[in-house]
């Protein structure tokens, strides 16, 4: 054992760990499942859903489907290249614009559809054209 200083002294902090804040964002608290959201902090009084998540698609109108998930009550993207994912939840009162990007998005396979924020058995087959009827003539 030497009997020199040392050359290097490190800091008394941890400084490869992050700086995080103690409260989470509301786009952090937006992004949580809702049973996640339900056991943290209770029940919360969200109107009825319908939620399209789609991946960037080669079709016609794709921009035209996007700007109208852009116009929905809540839009989201998520991921990059691959993995980016649009996520767009629509209102009943708002059943239009939901008809007319799943028109356009829900010819792909891995467009989902989620009933109240959940994966429910045939959401595109009966939900979806149950929400049509709500259209008026």
């Amino acid at each position: 054992m030497t009997v020199d200083s040392p050359k290097y002294r490190p800091l008394e902090r941890f400084w490869p760990y992050a700086d995080l804040a103690e409260q989470p964002t509301d786009a952090e608290l937006a992004s949580l499942d809702p049973d996640l959201h339900a056991a943290l902090f209770g029940e919360s009084s969200r109107p009825f859903s319908f939620t399209l998540v789609f991946p960037p698609l080669d079709v016609p109108r794709f921009d035209t489907a996007l700007e109208l998930a852009r116009g929905a009550d809540e839009f989201r993207e998520t991921g990059s290249g691959d993995a980016r994912r649009y996520r767009a939840r629509f209102l009943s009162s708002d059943a239009a614009r939901l008809r007319d990007v799943f028109q356009i998005v829900g010819t792909a396979h891995e467009t989902e559809v989620l009933v109240d924020e959940r994966p429910v058995p045939y959401a595109r087959e009966l939900w979806l054209p149950l929400v049509w009827f709500l259209l008026p003539r």
